[in-house]
Order: structure tokens, then C-alpha cells, then sequence
């Protein structure tokens, strides 16, 4: 297996999910690149990105930390308890405070 986060994944796919995520007007926010300012489309970042190594670079980064980074990360034994719908409560008779 590849140890690459980016491995499979297309440019297309990773601007069209950060889109997703966040909308242009916070990816523009959070990477200052005029293709997500001025008529943002997933079709002119693509145009963009692709020949712009520099911001190509930006955009996986980013990518990565948000949302490649949370799907392969495992699951904790305790994330399963904290996210789940049974309300947590004390027991009185319990010797631990």
C-alpha cells in the first residue's frame, strides 16, 4: 500500500470535496489563489492548478489536512463511546470522583 495520502485521488476529486467542505468564499479565504475569487468552477481551478505548481501544492496540502488525514485515520475506542446517542451517567455508588 501506497504511503502517499494523495495516492488514486484526482485533482478533480480534491477540488470538488474542499468545494464541498468549505465553498469558494472560505477556500479563497484559505488559499489566496484568484481561481477560487474571480468565477470560481472546479473546471478553472482545474485549469489553473495544473499549471501552477505552487498553488497545485497549497491545494493538496490542504486537502490532506482536512479531509484525507480524517478518512485514514483509525478509530479511537474512545471516539466510538464519545459520539454516541446513550447519554452518560454518574454512578453514585461509584468509589472513583
Amino acid at each position: 500500500m501506497s504511503q502517499d495520502p494523495l495516492h488514486g485521488i484526482t485533482l478533480e476529486r480534491i477540488i470538488t470535496e474542499l468545494h464541498a467542505k468549505f465553498g469558494w468564499p472560505e477556500l479563497a479565504e484559505r488559499i489566496r489563489i484568484n481561481c477560487f475569487y474571480e468565477n470560481p468552477s472546479v473546471k478553472s481551478s482545474l485549469k489553473f492548478l495544473r499549471k501552477t505548481p505552487w498553488a497545485r501544492k497549497k491545494v493538496e496540502d490542504l486537502y490532506i489536512y482536512t479531509i484525507a488525514r480524517k478518512a485514514n485515520k483509525p478509530k479511537s475506542p474512545t471516539a466510538s463511546t464519545e459520539n454516541s446517542s446513550e447519554p452518560i451517567t454518574h454512578n453514585p455508588n461509584s468509589t472513583t470522583e
